[in-house]
């Protein structure tokens, strides 16, 4: 390949050669007229890049249209400027904070000033966003030196773009204008105002400049856009779907967990009913773990500041840990990993080769520093479990685990019918951000690309996205607005081995050095609750329900026959309460159909002198009546079978 031209590899694995200097235009009209109308950026080796930036480098390209991530990151980073223009038209004092996509829209965070920012002003501001989007203002990248930037804003007299200057390089720094709006930006952009067809301002909320409390609050605006309104109108309908399922109400309703001010913010605090279902999805793993040859372990919720120097998550997370505690002459921290403690029980004892592979398992807490506007309800918290797991085995032995991995992962959502994307989460070019030995990196990225191919999964590779130790397999759940979580993760190891001497005796009576793999299926305890709470809109299935069963008897002379059933049910493991209150039986039903209980039993005088119950299931109503021997065997072969609840009429 000459200078001339550079080699870029495609998606579906193919190589093409262009010519240096080519645009991701050039690269998309290529393959077609309509894939280049379409395009909004590229990913290149796992950069978003503007499409009319020119191509210099070769390397892993893809096209992102409005139906990719990157895509959509791209259009929504394009809608926050427009905010921004718009919101300078109306309010030409207003100082500029930052205002990057997230995971459904967009922010952007201002000040201004003595002016409180109304509902009425969202609309007035939207409004203006559609009146410029229409001019199909470009968005024109800018190289510019820092002491011109600073004399700009300077201008401007915006702190806040000066004091990210700070802390920007010189020859580094660019800047984005679209018709009468220059920001401070590192990009991407898409190519025009054009395609932004229809926008919705959600909200405002108060932001801490820097996320510092002892900073000036902004006013941070939310929003969201899209290329057509039907979109827009689709996704109103499923933010009212979503607002019904959001796991902070019903998590409150429900009586699943709390977060108490004078315990912490980001600190959940499991009550009963979220106790009784983290417990019972524990015993779910816990059991799948231990037929697969899994051992378990407990380890300490702090550790040595020297622990985590030697793997490396210290300073690498220094800006996600807590600061370290002084005890006498040592520094400890709040344990932000489980790995480095597994990896000296691994090195404890003397092992040998057919000691592997070694399964190491432990539902470990953790902790880490998020900002307090990062924080969501069970989805984003300072203190959480994960179900961690570490494997050492020989390098022989490393593609029939990440095998064994992969299966225990697909059969944790299948058992809750949830449809996952698979990442390979490879690195990138910017070798400061990875551990290790590059041979080894490549050959563990060979090593996982195999085992997707083997097993036949439906994947995508994104460069860039690897830990600091090693390459992964990431499991990715869309929610009930769509968002997408990382729960489950597998990673390969090579980096730790050499970090923390482990080794084992071979067959050839040598040292070598072991592999280990990373896997949590659940990937937290408590983000993978929060998708289960609104996954099933809080209708559990019934062996994963805090209280299966209620029994009502329809007046307190039922009562002794209902507490027979209630003990006979606890016996057969069933969770089951009755309700002795004195009220009436459609009360009684309204209630525990408002605490999503799956069955009810009703026990009237046919019912005690036939051994029957009347039956209804939540959400679908009566079911007609069982012998109650019947129904046992009914529900203990659901709870068995770990069933999914049935749809609504």
């Amino acid at each position: 390949m000459s200078s001339d031209s550079l080699s870029l590899t495609f998606p579906d694995g193919s190589v093409r050669e262009f010519p240096n200097g080519s645009t991701g235009y050039d690269v998309a009209k290529s393959i077609s007229p309509r894939l280049a109308r379409e395009a909004l950026s590229i990913t290149l080796d796992g950069q978003i890049r503007d499409l009319n930036r020119p191509i210099t480098v070769g390397g892993y390209i893809k096209i992102n249209t409005w139906d990719t991530e990157d895509g959509q990151q791209t259009f929504w980073h394009s809608s926050a400027h427009l905010l921004a223009e718009a919101t300078q038209e109306l309010f030409p004092d207003v100082k500029f904070g930052i205002g990057p996509p997230i995971s459904n829209g967009f922010y952007y965070d201002m000040d201004f000033g003595d002016h409180k920012v109304t509902e009425a002003d969202l609309r007035k501001i939207e409004q203006k966003m559609l009146e410029l989007a229409r001019n199909k203002s470009t968005f024109d990248r800018i190289d510019i030196s820092k002491s011109d930037a600073v004399a700009l804003f300077t201008e401007k007299a915006d702190p806040y773009k000066i004091d990210l200057l700070e802390g920007l390089e010189d020859g580094q720094i660019t800047l984005y204008k679209q018709g009468n709006f220059t920001d401070l930006c590192r990009g991407p952009h898409i190519p025009s105002t054009e395609s932004i067809k229809a926008i919705k301002l959600l909200h405002i909320a108060g932001a801490y400049w820097r996320g510092d409390v002892k900073s000036k609050q902004l006013t941070r605006i939310y929003g969201v856009t899209f290329p057509k309104k039907s979109m827009l109108d689709e996704y109103l309908i499923q933010l009212e779907e979503a607002k019904k399922r959001d796991h902070k109400k019903l998590g409150r309703e429900l009586g699943i967990y709390i977060i108490d001010s004078m315990v912490g913010k980001g600190l959940p605090l499991w009550l009963p009913n979220g106790t009784m279902i983290r417990r019972t999805l524990e015993a779910f793993l816990r059991d799948e773990q231990v037929r697969r040859g899994y051992k378990e372990v407990i380890t300490p919720h702090i550790g040595n500041l020297e622990l985590y120097k030697t793997s490396g998550h210290y300073p690498y997370y220094a800006d996600s840990q807590f600061d370290p505690i002084q005890v006498e002459d040592e520094h400890y921290m709040l344990k932000p990993m489980n790995c480095p403690h597994h990896h000296r029980i691994y090195s404890s004892s003397l092992r040998s080769y057919r000691d592997l592979p070694l399964r190491l398992a432990e539902f470990g807490t953790v902790y880490r520093y998020e900002q307090s506007g990062e924080l969501n309800g069970l989805s984003r918290v300072r203190g959480f479990t994960q179900d961690d797991a570490h494997i050492y085995c020989t390098h022989e032995q490393l593609k029939d685990e990440i095998k064994n991995c992969v299966d225990l992962t697909k059969y944790v959502f299948n058992t809750f019918d949830m449809s996952v994307d698979i990442r390979l989460s490879f690195r990138d070019d910017k070798k400061d951000k990875y551990g290790g030995d590059g041979a080894f990196w490549n050959r563990a990225q060979t090593e996982i690309n195999e085992v997707a191919d083997e097993l036949g999964l439906d994947y995508v590779i994104a460069p860039g996205e690897a830990s600091f130790y090693g390459p992964k397999i990431d499991f990715i759940i869309k929610d009930a607005l769509g968002r997408k979580w990382q729960v489950g993760t597998i990673q390969v190891d090579y980096v730790m081995p050499e970090r923390f001497d482990l080794t084992y005796v071979g067959s050839d009576n040598q040292k070598h050095r072991p592999v280990i793999i990373h896997r949590a299926p659940f990937g937290s305890m408590e983000r993978f609750t929060s998708i289960l709470i609104e996954h099933f809109a809080g209708d559990f299935p019934l062996w994963l329900s805090p209280l299966q069963i209620m029994l009502i008897p329809v007046s307190d002379q039922f009562t002794d026959t209902a507490k027979e059933y209630e003990q006979q049910l606890k016996e057969a493991g069933l969770r089951v309460e009755t309700d002795e209150r004195n009220d009436q039986i459609g009360a009684k039903i309204r209630d525990a159909e408002n605490r999503k209980i799956p069955y009810m039993l009703i026990i009237g005088e046919r019912e005690k002198n036939e051994g029957t119950v009347s039956v209804r299931r939540h959400r679908i109503g009566d079911m007609g009546s069982l012998n109650f021997s019947e129904f046992l065997s009914k529900v203990s072969l659901e709870v068995k079978n770990r069933v999914n609840p049935p749809k609504s009429k």
